[in-house]
């Protein structure tokens, strides 16, 4: 279940579904915004697409906190010929994996498997891991 005060694609709730029984927390935000949670939260002073903080596991609490860049989501999907909402979903998807404990820069390729599984299954466009690889 996705705990958000925005509006969002539907698909978000499919995928999430997918992936988990679990809650987790979704904001939007633009870019100027996403630098300064990159500085306070990595102490890295530039933007990014999405963000992922895992929280400590308590009962009844959610999983973590997804943080999509809304400027970076238009400019992608217009870059890449797809729609916001596809973008938002392989943003969502690459930030859920990483709230349930995936890591691209430390696994052995399955992080990127579970990736494709999801982008198969819902239709998406190329996953992020995989565009950084062309």
């Amino acid at each position: 279940m996705i705990l958000c005060d925005e509006a969002y694609p539907q698909i978000l709730d499919e995928i999430c579904s997918y992936l988990t029984i679990g809650e987790v927390e979704l904001s939007f935000v633009r870019s100027d915004e996403m630098r300064e949670i990159n500085l306070s939260q990595r102490n890295i002073d530039k933007t990014t697409d999405v963000l992922s903080f895992p929280f400590e596991t308590v009962l009844h609490a959610p999983l973590g906190c997804i943080v999509i860049n809304l400027d970076l989501v238009e400019q992608k999907a217009t870059e890449l010929g797809h729609g916001n909402d596809e973008e938002t979903a392989l943003l969502f998807t690459h930030g859920l994996l990483h709230v349930l404990g995936f890591d691209h820069e430390k696994d052995e390729g399955e992080m990127r498997e579970k990736e494709c599984e999801v982008i198969e299954k819902f239709n998406l466009p190329k996953s992020l891991i995989v565009r950084t690889m062309d």
